[in-house]
């Protein structure tokens, strides 16, 4: 029986494979769950704005393995949703095809990078490599020649990713600065195409921001983009140019490019039209979870493509497709209410309530609050089946977290 494969080791797709064991585990039933992915941990990708990126990330046989799910490490290259295979590629270059019952898509999302003269000079934090490829370089940066825009880093995209990394650029370029040269200027830049800050978070934070961005001395030049990058410089469309090596690129966000292999109603970020139950609208045996999901989060509100709603996408996913084999009841996807936790480097950071995002606590006490969603909350338990099981849970809250070792 080929059972549920669940392809993605992200948020999503963990909490969708514990979700499929927790029902079968239940119900006292037999049901083989699969996850694929490349990489053999899971990416804390909330954090990837953070220094020292390689730790943030937890191997998934320590999450997933103490439950039973078999774990292959490849790359998924093809879907055939006619005859129910997916076709993989693993690291060594070897072709499988490998069959599903029940599929799971939850292979997240993929920052859209531009096409602009020297867009391979840009850095980002999307991704686990790129994110050690930007940290590498920030502490390399005392080893270049003293001079203009050395220690000068242009962020581009105001929004939630833009934000993060800029107001903790201000800590990190400082201490490479201090380290080498005592007094040199550190300069960030933040870019933003549109005329406000922060423009999909709306009015209610954007005050605390730009109060943030004040205090800890990050730029802005708003109405503004790239037009071209060179090693030591970066041009805006407005045709100011600065001095600087490091460039990193936040803006735009678009659906694994996996779910064109699946024949259904896509969103403009590429999402997947799912019903209630996260079964892909007029796709038999296919849901999709997390960043690949254009589910209704409540009425008129569509899912975020963030961490809190990969999670409860993933429990509900695997919930319902283990529910659909096995002949059981489905769940209908429910949100938890939407909430928002930005961080503001050494500033602070701010936490919002709702989808106008009414501002509920700044300062230390969100901070506190954000340092446990990113080193806590996120995190999924290792080397524990029951508590992880217990989690996956689509019922659970995070305010049933109890003292418990999760890393």
């Amino acid at each position: 029986m080929p059972g549920i494969v669940v392809v993605g080791g992200g948020f999503a797709g963990v909490w969708s494979a514990a979700g499929a064991v927790r029902v079968a585990r239940e119900t006292g039933r037999e049901l083989p769950v699969t996850l694929i992915s490349p990489g053999d941990d899971l990416v804390i990708r909330p954090r990837l704005y953070q220094s020292e990126p390689e730790r943030m990330r937890v191997s998934l046989d320590r999450i997933l393995g103490p439950a039973g799910v078999r774990r292959i490490s490849a790359t998924v290259t093809g879907i055939d949703t006619t005859g129910q295979t997916v076709t993989t590629t693993d690291k060594d270059g070897r072709r499988a095809e490998i069959g599903y019952d029940r599929l799971i898509l939850a292979t997240g999302s993929e920052l859209v990078r531009p096409e602009l003269p020297g867009a391979g000079l840009l850095f980002d934090v999307d991704t686990l490599p790129t994110a050690a490829e930007l940290d590498t370089h920030l502490n390399r940066l005392a080893d270049l020649p003293p001079g203009a825009g050395r220690f000068t880093a242009v962020v581009v995209g105001a929004g939630f990713t833009g934000l993060e990394i800029a107001t903790e650029l201000m800590d990190r370029l400082g201490t490479v600065a201090a380290a080498s040269t005592p007094g040199e200027q550190v300069r960030v830049v933040l870019v933003e195409r549109a005329d406000t800050l922060g423009p999909e978070l709306g009015p209610g934070p954007r005050q605390e921001i730009a109060d943030a961005l004040d205090a800890l001395g990050v730029e802005h030049r708003l109405g503004v983009s790239v037009a071209a990058v060179e090693p030591d410089r970066v041009t805006l469309s407005d045709g100011t140019h600065l001095a600087t090596h490091t460039v990193i690129w936040t803006a735009g966000m678009r659906a694994s490019g996996l779910t064109a292999g699946i024949p259904g109603v896509r969103d403009r970020l590429g999402r997947l039209e799912v019903d209630a139950n996260l079964a892909v609208t007029g796709v038999p045996a296919v849901y999709a979870a997390g960043d690949t999901a254009a589910a209704a989060a409540e009425p008129g509100q569509q899912v975020m493509q963030c961490c809190q709603h990969a999670l409860q996408l993933g429990k509900f996913a695997g919930h319902n497709a283990a529910a659909d084999l096995l002949g059981l009841p489905a769940a209908p996807f429910t949100a938890t209410p939407y909430v928002t936790c930005l961080d503001l480097g050494s500033y602070g950071a701010v936490f919002t309530n709702g989808w106008d995002r009414r501002v509920v606590a700044t300062g230390a006490v969100a901070k506190e609050r954000k340092r446990k969603v990113n080193e806590l909350w996120i995190y999924p338990p290792t080397d524990d089946p029951d508590e992880l099981l217990r989690q996956a849970d689509y019922r659970f809250s995070v305010r049933q977290i109890t003292e418990h070792p999760t890393v």
